[in-house]
C-alpha cells in the first residue's frame, strides 16, 4: 500500500528523546496524527494529500521512531507535546488531520488551543465515550478478529496484517500498542469531559466516516459534528474503520477538498 514516493525523514531532539516524523510535497502545512497503527508509514493516502499539501506526519511519542517520552504520560501531555511541536516546525494555524487515535488527539489540540488550528480533520476519532454505542476493546481481539473488525474489504487487510509478519514487525506492532494503552487503557479511548468541550473548537471542521465502521461506531461521528459548531459530517459507505488503506483515494480527495475550500490564508487570526 505504500507508494514509491520517498519523503524525508527527520528526527527532532526534544526534552526527554527525539521526535520521528516524515515530511513531503508542497503548499500549505498539513500536520497527520497517525491511528494506533501506521506510525512511521508514508501510505498512499499521504501521497495523494501531498500533491496537493506539505503533509508532515510525525509519529506519536513511543510510537513508530519516536522515543518514549517519559513526561508525555497522558492525552494532556500529548496536547502540549504538539503544541510545542507546531511551534518547533514554525507552522503558523496548519490544516490539522486525525485518524482514529490521532483523531482523538486534534480534537483535544483545536479544544485547548482553537487558534492553533487553521482547519480541522477528524476521521473515525476516538476521544467521545457513547455507552449505548461502545468502542470495540482491540486489546482483547486476536489478529484475525482485528482484521474483522478493522476491514470492510478483507482483501485490502494483508496491508496491516501480513500472513507471516517477521520479527521487527511483530516487536514493532507490540510496542505501538504499548504505546497506546499508555494513553487510552483507562478509560478506554476516550475522555468523558470531551464533548461538552467541542464547543471551543472554532476551525472549520470535517468529520469523515466510514460507513461500515466496526471499531467505532458511525454514532460517534454524528455525535461529533452535532457538537462542533458548523462541522461538516460525510459518511463513506461500503468501508472499514481502516479507511485511508482500505479506500485511500476517496478519503484522500474528500479531506483535501475540504482543506483546500479553507485556505490557510483565509483564516482569520
Amino acid at each position: 500500500m505504500t507508494t514509491t514516493s520517498v519523503p524525508t525523514g527527520e528526527y527532532l531532539d526534544v526534552p526527554g528523546g527525539r521526535v520521528h516524523l516524515l515530511r513531503g510535497g508542497s503548499g500549505e502545512p498539513l500536520l497527520f496524527l497517525h491511528a494506533a497503527g501506521g506510525a512511521g508509514q508514508w501510505l498512499e493516502f499521504h501521497e495523494l494529500l501531498s500533491r496537493r499539501f506539505e503533509v508532515i506526519a510525525p509519529d506519536h511519542p513511543g510510537f513508530g521512531g519516536s522515543d518514549e517520552l517519559a513526561e508525555v504520560e497522558a492525552m494532556d501531555d500529548l496536547v502540549y507535546h504538539y503544541l510545542d511541536l507546531i511551534d518547533r516546525l514554525g507552522l503558523d494555524r496548519p490544516h490539522v488531520v486525525g485518524g482514529s487515535f490521532g483523531g482523538w488527539v486534534a480534537a483535544e489540540l483545536a479544544v485547548h488551543t482553537p487558534d492553533a488550528v487553521g482547519s480541522l480533520a477528524l476521521l473515525s476519532a476516538s476521544g467521545l465515550r457513547l455507552p449505548d454505542h461502545p468502542i470495540t476493546d482491540l486489546f482483547l481481539l486476536t489478529p484475525e478478529q482485528l482484521a474483522a473488525v478493522l476491514f470492510h474489504d478483507l482483501t485490502k487487510a494483508a496491508a496491516v496484517f501480513p500472513p507471516d509478519p517477521d520479527v521487527d514487525t511483530i516487536l514493532a506492532i507490540y510496542r505501538d500498542m504499548t504505546a497506546l494503552a499508555r494513553f487510552s487503557w483507562t478509560p478506554f479511548l476516550c475522555n468523558p469531559k470531551l464533548a461538552r468541550r467541542l464547543h471551543r473548537i472554532t476551525a472549520p471542521t470535517l468529520v469523515l466516516w466510514p460507513g461500515e465502521d466496526r471499531l467505532i461506531p458511525v454514532a460517534h461521528g454524528r455525535r461529533f459534528a452535532e457538537l462542533i459548531p458548523g462541522a461538516e459530517l460525510v459518511i463513506v459507505a461500503d468501508c472499514g474503520h481502516a479507511m485511508y488503506f482500505e479506500r485511500p483515494e476517496e478519503f484522500a480527495r474528500i479531506t483535501g477538498d475540504f482543506l483546500a475550500a479553507h485556505e490557510l490564508s483565509g483564516v482569520s487570526r
